[in-house]
């Protein structure tokens, strides 16, 4: 049976996204090309404290989820909920999966795992039911 939460997760991300999609014309303000090297800068951050043995919850690893969430927000504010969802967005798109442990074999899980410490003990997230 799936998890509950984890529906809800990727149900609030999916309303989410759909509602600021169709707020922004497609996120037609976003400076896509300055994400994706934001991106890529962090994510061989993470990828090189995951090699190096960091855990999710390593106050180092946090700050950088710090980022990725603040990279997030340039699109959209979301709430926790629609945060982990975005994390298992990562995890179960086979695209979104390749693209991201091309950084590292495992970062998928790895980013999963710190979102959801983020998540639970971050602030900055948009107001949402449940969140």
């Amino acid at each position: 049976m799936e998890n509950s939460y984890e529906e809800e997760c990727r149900r609030a991300l999916a309303e989410e996204q759909a509602k600021s999609l169709a707020a922004t014309d497609d996120w037609k303000g976003a400076d896509r090309e300055r994400v994706h090297q934001d991106w890529d800068v962090l994510y061989r951050e993470i990828a090189a404290l995951l090699g190096a043995g960091s855990m999710p919850g390593d106050q180092q690893v946090q700050e950088l989820v710090g980022r990725h969430f603040d990279i997030v927000c340039r699109f959209y504010v979301p709430s926790r909920r629609a945060y982990v969802g975005m994390s298992l967005f990562y995890a179960e798109d086979e695209a979104m999966r390749t693209f991201h442990d091309s950084y590292h074999p495992g970062l998928v899980e790895f980013m999963g795992a710190a979102i959801r410490v983020f998540a639970e003990q971050g602030s900055g997230f948009a107001p949402a039911q449940g969140s």
